[in-house]
């Protein structure tokens, strides 16, 4: 392999073709399901659907066969078989669907409008995760270029990720023997600790959602009339959170979410630290004054990859403040997201938080606790074989200058843990390109042009190393 060549081509392709269709898949707000309830009327999954297949017919390589596979009330998902030699598989895999907006876009930019500054491509989903299927085949054409043998490769990508990847199992259970035998995972939607060095993801937590109501009156009333003989919706709701977490450090009641975590992962983790030292917390927009919880960086990590989050991320029954009349409400109601350790089993967690939550509520309240259908398990990769080792290493030094990093990440990816156990032999290339301040899911989330060049010249080299491997 001429490693130059690789790169050279690669950074053709994604200056004159890649980055102007992600500028387009940018401008669709195809939200996800759980966003959206009407997305197929709107079309604009299918739009993002459409812009990503036929860019890949026009980038396409010899024997590709691309279909894009639909059944009525679920999502579409893009299914590419590209031939290659030998009788094993690579799977690649990304998704299209996006988040929504959110609110706290800098001035001059905006989620579905896409802006290139300096090296920063900015609007919604271009990182997380439009740029997967382009990368993809554009890595194994990046091999083809130099008439570099590789293994049979199969593209998966899917439209539900961001709702919990509900319509995925489906999918794979149709696709069936077509997706072959598979020894290589590529997944790329997921983080860097850094823009220096190719990183992969060792594990990935799991989540849990679900909505908690307190109902304690049939309709408001006069606040000075009511209290304190009728408690607070409020009062009660925060008494039943006390049941799962400790307020005052964060820390999980919850027996289920306390796995130990492998001595492996806990080397990794003090190695990470060491690299990434401050930037483990600098990284995030504290407002002036605010504090992390530690300026341990392996304190931080384990936290953030092992340990267990409560966050409550919507509510219900709270007006806005220039509405806020002097009313006791009749109820309160809160979205909450569960962040569990890789390896507790999600359901077992679910019931045993529903029981926490209802179990003897303060005063007899209407407490009701309601976990979303697409709670996940996470995820934890197994040992990394040499070859694989080897060939990261390599990838990382040729073309970032630097060695590769193991870390695991706090978010999920629900299609991992359902690879992980239909290919238990399978190995697993989870990175991405979510590092700092690319700020997936909130404001001013951006793609970092010059590491998603260097990270497609790394999966050529993985992929070509897995033709060889043996």
């Amino acid at each position: 392999m001429d490693q130059q060549r690789i790169q050279n081509f690669v950074n053709r392709n994604w200056d004159e073709s890649i980055l102007p269709a992600i500028q387009d898949y940018i401008r669709i707000p195809n939200k996800s399901v759980a966003f959206d309830r009407d997305w197929q009327q709107h079309g604009h999954m299918e739009r993002a659907v459409q812009l990503a297949a036929d860019w890949c017919r026009r980038n396409k390589v010899p024997g590709m066969q691309l279909e894009i596979l639909r059944v009525d009330g679920r999502t579409p998902l893009i299914f590419i078989e590209i031939p290659g030699s030998g009788d094993d598989t690579a799977l690649l895999y990304g998704h299209l669907d996006k988040q929504p907006e959110f609110t706290g876009w800098a001035e001059g930019l905006n989620p579905w409008t896409p802006v290139i500054r300096g090296d920063k491509l900015y609007g919604r989903g271009g990182a997380d995760d439009g740029y997967a299927i382009f990368a993809s085949l554009t890595a194994i054409r990046a091999l083809q270029e130099q008439n570099i043998p590789h293994a049979r490769c199969v593209v998966v990508i899917e439209c539900c990720e961001e709702s919990g990847s509900l319509d995925l199992p489906f999918y794979i259970a149709q696709l069936g023997a077509r997706i072959g035998k598979v020894s290589l995972v590529v997944c790329l939607d997921a983080e860097c600790g850094n823009y220096d060095q190719l990183w992969c993801t060792t594990s990935l937590r799991g989540n849990l959602t679900g909505t908690l109501s307190v109902d304690v009156l049939t309709e408001g009333v006069h606040s000075g009339a009511a209290s304190p003989i009728v408690p607070s919706s409020f009062r009660i709701l925060r008494t039943l959170l006390d049941r799962v977490e400790d307020s005052a450090t964060g820390a999980s009641k919850v027996k289920a979410l306390k796995p130990l975590i492998p001595a492996q992962r806990r080397a990794q983790i003090r190695k990470a630290a060491k690299v990434l030292g401050k930037s483990v917390y600098g990284k995030f927009p504290f407002v002036k004054g605010m504090q992390p919880i530690s300026v341990n960086p392996v304190k931080l990590l384990t936290e953030n990859t092992w340990g267990t989050t409560l966050s409550v991320t919507g509510a219900e029954g709270l007006p806005a403040i220039e509405n806020a009349g002097n009313v006791l409400r009749p109820r309160t109601a809160v979205k909450l997201s569960f962040r569990m350790p890789p390896t507790v089993d999600a359901r077992k967690v679910a019931a045993e938080i529903k029981r926490l939550l209802e179990t003897n509520p303060p005063y007899s309240a209407r407490v009701k606790f309601t976990s979303d259908p697409a709670a996940m398990g996470g995820w934890n990769a197994p040992p990394v074989s040499a070859w694989l080792e080897a060939s990261m290493r390599k990838a990382s030094k040729d073309f970032f200058g630097k060695d590769a990093m193991y870390m695991g990440t706090g978010g999920s990816i629900p299609f991992m843990g359902m690879l992980g156990k239909k290919f238990p032999k399978a190995q697993f290339l989870v990175t991405g390109l979510l590092g700092p301040h690319a700020n997936a899911h909130g404001p001013n989330e951006f793609l970092h042009i010059p590491t998603a060049k260097k990270l497609t010249a790394c999966v050529a080299q993985v992929i070509a190393d897995h033709r060889t491997r043996d």
